[in-house]
């Protein structure tokens, strides 16, 4: 149990909305370099498919987006904001890895007080910061 009596809870994943099952894969498992946990076939031609960064606790559900609605939110889930972090130990490494890769910033690397960060997008325009330690420029 944690505070107030509560029995202790964590996010484990959130599902992100994808075009297409193996477009995403591509994507997250060649260029971010997330590792494919599941894959799996599920009823009308679903998949179950979860990948994550080597070591992390969190994970991305990519579901493929079923109804009109749904596919007006794919790259849009924040309404423009950004919507995920990726940290990451070697910020120099990993920024110049994923540009090598074609991953577009939307700015340059800024140093704040929290780590070394800078705004990426995915292959939908999802807006995510690429953050590193703090006090490493």
């Amino acid at each position: 149990m944690t505070g107030a009596g509560l029995p202790r809870r964590r996010i484990l994943q959130v599902a992100l909305l994808v075009r297409d099952y193996d477009e995403a894969i591509a994507f997250y498992t060649g260029v971010l370099g997330f590792g494919l946990l599941e894959d799996e076939p599920r009823e009308a031609g679903k998949r179950w498919v979860r990948v994550a960064p080597a070591g992390s606790d969190f994970a991305l559900l990519l579901a493929r987006a079923a109804t009109p609605e749904q596919r007006l939110a794919v790259g849009n889930q924040s309404g423009g904001r950004v919507f995920l972090f990726l940290h990451t130990d070697d910020f120099r490494a990993d920024h110049a890895r994923l540009q090598a890769a074609g991953v577009r910033f939307t700015e340059q690397p800024r140093h704040e007080a929290y780590g070394t960060v800078a705004v990426f997008l995915d292959l939908y325009g999802n807006r995510w910061d690429l953050i590193g330690p703090p006090g490493r420029p």
